[in-house]
C-alpha cells in the first residue's frame, strides 16, 4: 500500500464517482480504477460496491475511507510544518466565506493582508455559513467565517465583529418612518430570505417563531443584492446586519432597528481544533483579532 493508492481511493470515496475524482486528480479514469483495484487486491477486500449506478462503500471501504482521511490530514500537516520552517513568510490559506460576510468585510482585510504578505496565497470559497462550517470540520478549509454561536468542542473560535440585525423595508412601507420595530409586528409581512444553508435563513425563521408567528416566505435567494433589489421593488421585507444599511439604495430601502428583543449578530472565524495552523493562517487570525479591537 502506498500513499497514492490511499489518495486516489479517498477522492473516489469522497465524490462517490470515478469520473469526478479523475478530473480532480488529473488522471485518466482507467488509471484511477486500476489503482483502486490494486488497493483492494492488496487488502484482499472489496472497498467499493460496484453493483449499483452510484458508487457505495462497503463496510471495509468505510473504515479505509475514515482512516485514509486521518492519514492524509497528518501528511498535510507534516508538509505544512516543514514548509513553515523553510519559508517563514510564504504559504497558502483556504478560507470559506459566506457571500454576505465576504462582501461586507473581507475586501479591505484581504487587501491589507496581501500588502503585508504578498507571497501568501489566499483561496476563498463562497458558501453559506452552515456549509463552510462543515467543510472546516471535514478538513477541506483552513478557516471559515461563521455566525456565532456554534459548537465550541470542534473548533477554535475568534470573535471579530458584533452588531445588530435590522429590518429592511421599501421606503413607502408604513414601517419606513418608524424609529424601531418589534418582531411581533412583522407577522403579516412577506419575507425575502436567504436560501436554506445560510445561517440567516434559519435565524430569521426562529426569531419569528419566538415572536409567536411563522413567517410568510415570499422569495429566497443566495445573493444579498438580489434580496435588496426585491425590497426596492416593494416585494417584501428582510432582516440583514446593520452594515448593509450603508450598501443599499437609501432612496428605495430603509433600515429600522429591531427591539424587544434586539437581535445581536456576531461573526467569528473558526479553525478545526486539531488541524495544524500554518504561519499564514496564524497571521490572518491575528489580523482579524486586530480588526475587532
Amino acid at each position: 500500500m502506498d500513499i497514492r493508492q490511499l489518495t486516489y481511493f479517498y477522492e473516489v470515496a469522497k465524490y462517490k464517482s470515478f469520473t469526478k475524482a479523475s478530473t480532480v486528480l488529473h488522471i485518466s479514469q482507467p488509471s484511477l480504477s486500476k489503482m483502486v483495484k490494486n488497493l483492494e487486491d492488496e487488502l484482499e477486500m472489496e472497498l467499493i460496491d460496484r453493483s449499483s449506478r452510484q458508487i457505495e462503500l462497503t463496510e471495509a471501504g468505510e473504515i479505509v475511507f475514515e482512516q485514509s482521511k486521518m492519514i492524509l490530514e497528518s501528511l498535510d500537516n507534516l508538509s505544512s510544518n516543514l514548509y513553515d520552517l523553510m519559508n517563514l513568510k510564504k504559504g497558502k490559506i483556504t478560507i470559506g466565506i459566506p457571500p454576505l460576510i465576504g462582501f461586507l468585510f473581507f475586501p479591505k482585510i484581504i487587501k491589507k493582508f496581501k500588502t503585508l504578505y504578498p507571497d501568501i496565497q489566499i483561496r476563498m470559497v463562497e458558501h453559506g455559513a452552515n456549509k463552510v462550517q462543515q467543510e472546516v470540520s471535514d478538513g477541506l478549509l483552513d478557516l471559515a467565517v461563521v455566525v456565532l454561536p456554534i459548537n465550541e468542542e470542534k473548533y477554535e473560535i475568534v470573535s471579530f465583529l458584533t452588531e445588530q440585525l435590522m429590518l429592511f423595508v421599501h421606503s413607502s412601507h408604513p414601517f419606513a418612518k418608524r424609529k424601531s420595530i418589534e418582531m411581533k409586528e412583522l407577522h403579516d409581512e412577506p419575507f425575502i430570505l436567504f436560501k436554506e444553508g445560510f445561517t440567516l435563513h434559519d435565524r430569521v425563521i426562529q426569531e419569528c417563531l419566538d415572536a409567536g408567528f411563522r413567517p410568510e416566505i415570499a422569495y429566497e435567494s443566495s445573493q444579498w443584492d438580489f434580496i435588496s433589489g426585491m425590497i426596492g421593488e416593494n416585494l417584501g421585507v428582510s432582516i440583514f446586519p446593520e452594515s448593509i444599511a450603508n450598501k443599499v439604495d437609501k432612496d428605495k430601502v430603509k433600515a429600522i432597528p429591531i427591539t424587544n428583543p434586539s437581535l445581536p449578530y456576531e461573526l467569528g472565524i473558526i479553525k478545526k481544533k486539531d488541524k495544524y495552523a500554518t504561519y499564514a493562517t496564524k497571521e490572518l487570525i491575528k489580523m482579524l483579532r486586530e480588526f475587532s479591537e
